[in-house]
């Protein structure tokens, strides 16, 4: 009887002007049929190579398969050497015995066909039936997948549809075949605590009645606690280990597994430096151990409740619905009649589901949105009513960290351009000497290296592209700074490396942070407050230890039920 599915000594190289790159080094693994295999590891580890391998979905070239085998065997007979079949039966296995769930839905989803349609093009790819029996199955997957009003979702298009919804269509399309095999590649990422549950749950459901395998890859290992049965984990294209969830949780056994799992913030009191996997894979016998006192990096709370910045009575709304004549005849309220006080020096969380007006009411206080009504006040002063000149001097002391460093850095600026560029701006450090010895000493700072002056964006990872954000934030040395999500799209070990480097600098500058965030045990590690939003008003709001461990909302309680936190 052979397994579900058996990836046998695979090595995939990619072909490049700089050389050959291995990619995947000589893998092996099983997938069983009723069993979900969890693939971990960061970005860059192989993890989606080896599902997109499994279909044939790496472009050739630059990908090249150096050697191995993919060996897939529906029903326990004879397998099908994936690596060797032809085209056609490549097309009958491809979302219909084996199918995928991509991370990011926006971009999977077609933006000008409504999301039944597309449903139903996938049942019809595969089964020969009727238009309107295809409608049926998709209304009925629809149903099956959770999504309200089913109905009225068949109509809409991917862009009228929340993120977790986006989510449940993709789902709907991978599962309306009935695969044996499906492989879910980082599908919760981008998605809140509380959609990423119900997500969670979903598939184990799906999977449960259905009996099908599942490969399900992510870098976070609290997921998988949530959902796996045996967990591989991979470290530049290797598997590193292999074992039960529960056994991979309580004994590690790789270096590289154990700082994974130590560097995530749920397990870290506030002030404690966060382990990262380098800690572990340089210098084995000096783990930092949690609880130590002598990794506190964190700032101390405030002593002083001197208010730095306050609003009254905010609100932001946006037109939803005009007359033929263009008259405003319903809102959407993002940020809705918000009061509240941040204190020189400290750190506000501001947490939430995706849509509840973080990022409305970030980019309000910079006066990046305006208004609608109601005042901000800085050190005092209103700015809702100054002028453009004296904004702009003002925007000397307010920056902001933007989520995606990628898409917030220019890329035909080199990134020692982009950190000069700000005192340029302001007319800031007149000679360019001087400006160049200030951008140096700021990328120091953030852990880079002179030399990386002349580089751009593309050249730069993740974690070092949102270093490059956070010093230019910081060339102007300001006062206050909002980051909006600004660790959310990063690897864990990346995101302590990013939180240890925020308490650092807050440290030594001293400014004042709004820190928005979906994730509140994230949260829970920087902030000093945290105050949660729902709807664009906010819910709660309190010390960081007292929201964390005792919610007086029944809102606040959901979103911390929802934090995978693993055995």
């Amino acid at each position: 009887m052979h397994p579900l599915l058996r990836i046998q000594d695979l090595s995939i190289d990619f072909i490049s002007s700089a050389g050959n790159t291995r990619a995947l080094k000589s893998i092996s693994f099983t997938v069983q049929k009723g069993e979900i295999v969890a693939l971990v590891g960061e970005s860059g580890s192989g993890k989606s190579v080896t599902s997109l391998a499994v279909l044939q979905l790496l472009p050739s070239p630059p990908a090249v398969y150096a050697g191995g085998s993919i060996l897939f065997s529906e029903d326990g007979s004879e397998p099908v050497n994936m690596l060797k079949t032809g085209r056609q039966t490549l097309q009958d296995i491809r979302g219909n015995k084996i199918a995928m769930i991509f991370q990011e839905p926006m971009t999977s989803l077609n933006p000008v066909i409504t999301c039944g349609e597309q449903i139903m093009e996938a049942i019809l790819s595969h089964k020969k039936i009727s238009d309107a029996q295809a409608r049926q199955q998709a209304l009925e997957w629809m149903e099956k997948v959770k999504l309200p009003n089913p109905v009225a979702l068949f109509k809409r298009y991917p862009h009228q549809l929340s993120g977790g919804q986006k989510q449940r269509v993709m789902i709907a399309m991978a599962m309306c075949c009935e695969p044996s095999l499906l492989i879910c590649d980082e599908p919760t990422t981008a998605l809140d605590v509380t959609v990423q549950k119900t997500i969670l749950h979903l598939i184990k459901e799906l999977q449960q009645q259905s009996g099908m395998g599942v490969i399900f890859i992510t870098h976070d290992l609290g997921v998988v606690a949530e959902i796996a049965d045996r967990t591989l984990v991979m470290y530049k294209g290797e598997i590193v280990e292999e074992n039960p969830v529960r056994q991979l949780f309580t004994h590690p056994q790789h270096a590289y597994t154990k700082g994974l799992l130590a560097c995530r913030p749920v397990l870290h009191r506030k002030g404690e430096r966060l382990p990262v996997v380098s800690d572990f894979l340089n210098n084995q016998e000096k783990i930092p151990v949690p609880g130590a006192e002598e990794k506190t990096t964190g700032t101390p709370k405030p002593s002083n409740q001197d208010v730095l910045l306050r609003t009254d009575h905010l609100s932001v709304w946006f037109p939803s619905e005009r007359t033929f004549f263009g008259k405003t005849t319903r809102f959407t309220k993002a940020v809705n009649d918000v009061s509240f006080d941040v204190y020189k020096g400290e750190t506000l969380g501001l947490v939430g589901e995706s849509g509840c007006g973080k990022t409305t009411l970030g980019r309000t206080l910079l006066r990046l949105i305006a208004p609608t009504s109601g005042s901000i006040y800085y050190e005092g002063k209103d700015f809702t009513s100054i002028s453009k000149q004296d904004m702009r001097s003002l925007r000397k002391e307010l920056q902001i960290v933007f989520q995606d460093p990628y898409s917030s850095l220019n890329p035909r600026l080199t990134i020692g351009s982009a950190i000069a560029e700000p005192l340029k701006v302001h007319r800031l450090l007149a000679s360019e000497k001087s400006r160049r010895e200030r951008v140096t000493e700021l990328l120091e700072k953030v852990g880079l290296q002179p030399e990386h002056f002349n580089r751009y964006p593309h050249e730069f990872s993740g974690g070092q592209r949102q270093r490059i954000v956070i010093a230019r934030a910081l060339a102007l040395n300001p006062s206050f700074i909002v980051c909006d999500e600004s660790v959310s799209a990063l690897d864990v070990s990346v995101q302590a490396q990013v939180l240890n480097l925020l308490n650092d600098l807050k440290k030594e500058f001293g400014f004042t942070v709004v820190f928005i965030s979906h994730d509140l045990s994230v949260v829970r590690y920087i902030s000093d407050r945290i105050m949660v939003m729902n709807k664009g008003q906010i819910e709660e709001t309190g010390e960081a230890e007292e929201i964390y461990n005792q919610p007086k909302s029944a809102y606040t309680q959901r979103l911390i039920a929802a934090i995978p936190r693993g055995f």
